[in-house]
């Protein structure tokens, strides 16, 4: 098990961020071990024909074999709430290169017990193949996941966090860690994440360093890197994954209420059982974003949805009233 020991501090100043570096970095998974993200396999799919373009050997040599751990250096942990992904790839280009090997090392040989051949080659350059790792990772999001992918992530990763916000100020701690996964537990002032491979505990001391929380599309469960050079981290699987699909289906709408709001309104307040952009609901139903907007405003004129903002991101959600109705 992993022991977190936070101090009241360290709890009151717990945050959530989004990563999309991380979220590049965790999607290669996919591609070494496909089948492992059921939610996502019909991306996977979509994506292949410009993944196969790339340097495939490389990125995938980035993702162990055994237990599909990725370089704690690749996914570091968000310097704000929403980095941008460039942003991130910057500080991934600031790494040391003698520090490279060890990185690497700590990822591959504890359990794998060698290095793959690419990377095991490359570090006769440690920048050179520092550079390599950070040019395929940025062909990768541009040519896979930042066209059509992310837009549809990103706002399932806000709604999550929106969610897990709602829990925390409502219903505690507590609450909240039981909610983000069953592995976690709360208690004494002791965060545990069990994991049933460790054949020993790992104590961490926060010890005033902060501790981020940070939603996945890539786990099947809470995850955690380990490591006294790099500040705590827990990922874990975002919710609100299955409205993802690359041609999702809008749920329907009862009759009775396109005969009273009209259909686009009615089917706009079906949608909304989880926060979603106003972008993401217009993919959704194949309309512009504008004319989604304009019935957003309506029915958040007549309080049947609400709105938050999250970083950048105006996330609409039915309010009970709209809940009552849409029942």
């Amino acid at each position: 098990m992993h022991l977190f020991r936070l101090s009241t501090e360290d709890l009151a100043s717990a945050t959530f961020a989004i990563s999309p570096l991380q979220e590049a970095m965790l999607s290669l998974r996919m591609w070494k071990h496909p089948g492992s993200y059921p939610l996502q396999t019909e991306w996977l799919d979509r994506l292949r024909p410009g993944f196969e373009r790339l340097d495939t050997v490389l990125l995938r040599s980035l993702v162990a074999t055994s237990n599909k751990n990725v370089p704690d250096f690749l996914p570091p942990r968000p310097a704000t709430p929403f980095p941008d992904f460039h942003s991130e790839l910057a500080r991934v280009r600031s790494l040391p290169p003698e520090r490279l090997r060890r990185e690497l090392e700590n990822t591959h040989l504890p359990h794998d017990r060698v290095l793959p051949e690419p990377l095991a080659a490359g570090l006769s350059d440690p920048a050179g193949l520092l550079g390599r790792i950070a040019d395929a990772v940025a062909e990768y999001w541009e040519r896979c996941l930042a066209p059509a992918w992310w837009p549809r992530a990103r706002p399932v990763l806000h709604a999550d966090v929106v969610h897990r916000s709602r829990i925390l100020a409502e219903r505690g701690a507590a609450a909240l860690f039981t909610d983000l996964d069953g592995r976690l537990h709360w208690a004494d002032g002791v965060l545990t994440i069990r994991r049933d491979w460790a054949d020993h505990d790992i104590e961490i001391e926060v010890a005033r360093r902060g501790l981020v929380f940070v939603p996945t599309c890539f786990a099947t469960g809470a995850v955690t890197s380990i490591s006294d050079e790099h500040p705590p981290t827990i990922m874990y699987p975002a919710r609100g994954q299955a409205g993802m699909s690359p041609a999702p289906r809008p749920t329907p709408a009862r009759r009775d209420l396109e005969q009273l709001l009209g259909a686009p309104k009615a089917r706009l307040l079906a949608m909304l059982d989880e926060p979603a952009s106003t972008t993401e609901l217009a993919a959704r139903l194949g309309v512009t974003p504008g004319a989604v907007s304009q019935h957003l405003g309506v029915l958040f004129a007549t309080r049947l949805v609400g709105r938050t903002r999250h970083g950048r991101v105006v996330l609409y959600a039915r309010t009970p009233l709209g809940d009552q109705l849409n029942g």
